[in-house]
């Protein structure tokens, strides 16, 4: 990561965000300043998509923003233009975006974004530090487009260029698409119609990930500004949040928004806390955890991994609550959903292991309440244990994909053309790691939820005391001197899956009790860290299989069937390095052992300008480059989970 490529990220708590690149251009289809969720979290809208922003002092035009174009000629470097002389700004963003862009003797100006937590709006303003006393124009263009956010936009003739006026609340309302929602825009400046297309935008991330990477934006007109009589400020925002900010002065109402999203953010006690603030959004009357930003919703898996960091290590123990009551209601045929769809309404059942880690999750919640002193309402907890037990009774009688409990009491899984583990990548009809059988970290999550259940319905402990023995028995490979990653493979006795991949870990660490004990504990994780560890979390496969995949680059087919094929997933380094302490007594030294061992260069790596924010995944080869979903919930939390609750000082 370079200071080029960093991205920022501001998150409405709705499902929508403003987020570009470090240096404000845009190298992703997803980089947009108003991106609105029209049925939160999901149905996401790309309205405004950016700005060009110039000043002009004694008549030079200075260029604070650049544009990258497609090439003329295909082969060549994009174009990369500045609507004149170009400022390099130094970039902070501590508690908001904000630039400083050094005009020299003339001063300087400072640029600050801020999206408020609940509203669909985003405020731009840019100040002079030091004023020069002569005019300083500032003008500031615009480009929209209204479209979902996984498309691209281009030009056509149904794009309505024309902005109407609203002279009785003073703002511009640009209403592109009938079907989409209108964009208002306030200011204290003065608004001129230009209308133009601007064609050819390059995305690079796009183009390196062989996507479609080109865009048409409107700009309808331009906003002008005197930064010598004051702030500029320019509010773009949809429906009530507007009307709400449009009620008193602009300055004044900003001034509020900024004083209040100054005291939230400035209560986290660390970068890690203010990111995951970005992650636990509304759906409907109640709260769910995006998986991260810029592309996924909100999956199952991932929020009941990520909540446990992101909630109970941070002390958001009614955000917990609101979330696994949320999700609790989804439950059908004993099953969770993995995810749900783009437009918000139809769930996918397709995972083995998410209502699995939901039974977890709830069972650390309310460990977390106790240790607090909270008494849960006797409604809620039997709407939890409900979910619970038909999770329980689903899986143990039987459900969709295979799933059921086998004669030896641990979880068989799976059919063919359909992956139900984490590790689920499919490009087509070809799925790269199937794993059907009984995949070994699902074992260890079945025997904790059994455990868990028990304390509902005393059957079920029985059973966990039952599946424990089965899993000791066969799953260790004296061999490798590790756990088989599959057992009875494609559902057929005997048949064993060998690859050296970190899914053993969470035997021993990672879940509320290991599986694995004593030297055999000890071997798997020594063997981890001898082959799957990197500073930036775990392989999926170590680097010595045929398979091995140590780059995540190229296309669609080329990033997928690498994806779990020796790709870091740094959300593993929580379970790896809980499992870590476990096998060496959990004393208060091998806690600090591991803090400055493990977490302290888990970060650097990963996190090299304090943001807070942690990437989905690394490459498996040195230097170990970010890769994947720039802002991934899972990975926040499991480092907020490492730093709170496993390597906590006594």
């Amino acid at each position: 990561m370079t200071p080029q490529t960093f991205e920022w990220l501001e998150a409405d708590g709705l499902g929508g965000f403003a987020s570009h690149t470090r240096n404000n251009t845009r190298t992703r289809r997803y980089h947009a300043l108003l991106l609105v969720a029209k049925k939160p979290p999901a149905a996401r809208r790309v309205l405004v998509n950016g700005v060009d922003v110039v000043v002009d002092v004694d008549g030079e035009r200075l260029a604070l923003t650049s544009q990258t174009y497609k090439p003329t000629v295909e082969g060549e470097a994009p174009i990369v233009r500045h609507e004149g002389r170009p400022v390099e700004a130094v970039f902070d963003g501590a508690l908001f975006p904000t630039w400083t862009y050094d005009l020299g003797a003339r001063g300087k100006i400072e640029h600050t974004i801020l999206v408020p937590r609940g509203s669909a709006l985003v405020v731009l303003s840019w100040r002079l530090i030091a004023p020069p006393g002569a005019p300083v124009r500032l003008i500031v263009r615009p480009f929209l487009s209204g479209r979902d956010y996984h498309s691209l936009h281009h030009e056509n003739a149904e794009f309505n260029l024309a902005p109407v006026m609203d002279e009785a609340r003073g703002c511009i309302v640009f209403e592109p698409y009938r079907s989409e929602p209108a964009v208002t825009a306030l200011s204290n400046g003065v608004f001129a119609a230009e209308p133009f297309w601007y064609r050819d935008f390059l995305y690079t991330d796009d183009r390196d990930r062989g996507l479609d990477c080109v865009e048409d934006l409107a700009a309808p007109g331009t906003f002008a500004f005197d930064l010598a009589e004051g702030e500029a400020l320019l509010v773009f925002g949809t429906g009530e949040a507007v009307r709400a900010i449009g009620e008193g002065a602009l300055g004044e109402s900003v001034g509020a928004l900024r004083a209040i999203e100054q005291a939230r953010r400035g209560a986290s006690t660390s970068p890690l806390d203010r990111a995951a603030l970005a992650f636990v959004v509304e759906r409907g009357p109640g709260r769910t955890i995006l998986a991260g930003y810029p592309w996924f919703t909100d999956w199952g898996r991932d929020t009941f991994i990520a909540l446990r960091g992101l909630c109970l290590a941070g002390f958001r123990l009614k955000d917990a609550r609101q979330v696994l009551l949320q999700w609790s209601s989804a439950v059908s045929h004993g099953m969770l959903p993995n995810r749900f769809t783009d437009d918000g309404e139809t769930p996918d059942f397709n995972s083995v292991d998410a209502s699995l880690w939901f039974i977890v999750a709830v069972h650390d919640l309310r460990a977390a309440e106790k240790a607090a002193g909270i008494h849960a309402s006797t409604v809620e907890e039997g709407q939890l244990n409900a979910a619970i037990l038909s999770i329980l009774r689903g899986y143990t009688a039987g459900t969709r994909h295979g799933i059921r409990m086998d004669g030896d009491y641990l979880l068989a899984a799976g059919e063919p053309g359909v992956q139900l583990t984490w590790m689920d990548a499919k490009v087509g009809d070809h799925v790269v790691t199937p794993r059907i059988g009984k995949p070994v970290e699902v074992q260890a999550l079945w025997i904790n939820a059994l455990r868990i259940g028990g304390r509902i319905d005393s059957h079920f402990s029985r059973w966990s005391n039952e599946a424990e023995i089965s899993f000791n028995q066969r799953f260790w490979n004296e061999e490798a001197r590790y756990l088989y990653d599959v057992i009875d493979c494609d559902h057929v006795p005997g048949r064993f899956d060998g690859h050296i991949r970190p899914n053993a870990i969470f035997a021993v660490g990672g879940l509320p009790v290991g599986v694995l004990h004593g030297e055999h504990a000890r071997a798997v994780v020594d063997l981890a860290e001898a082959k799957l560890l990197t500073p930036g979390g775990l392989r999926s496969l170590a680097p010595d299989d045929p398979q091995y995949r140590g780059t995540y680059r190229g296309g669609v087919w080329s990033r997928d069937t690498a994806y779990h094929q020796g790709t870091v997933w740094p959300y593993l380094m929580g379970p790896f390095v809980e499992a870590w302490v476990h096998t060496r007594g959990g004393s208060s030294e091998a806690r600090a052992e591991a803090r400055k061992r493990f977490l302290e260069p888990f970060l650097r790596t990963l996190d090299p300008f304090g943001s807070g924010h942690l990437p989905e995944i690394a490459e498996g080869d040195p230097p170990h480059l970010p890769r994947g979903c720039p802002f991934q919930a899972w990975s926040v939390g499991e480092a907020l989970r490492l730093d709170r609750v496993v390597l906590r000082s006594d």
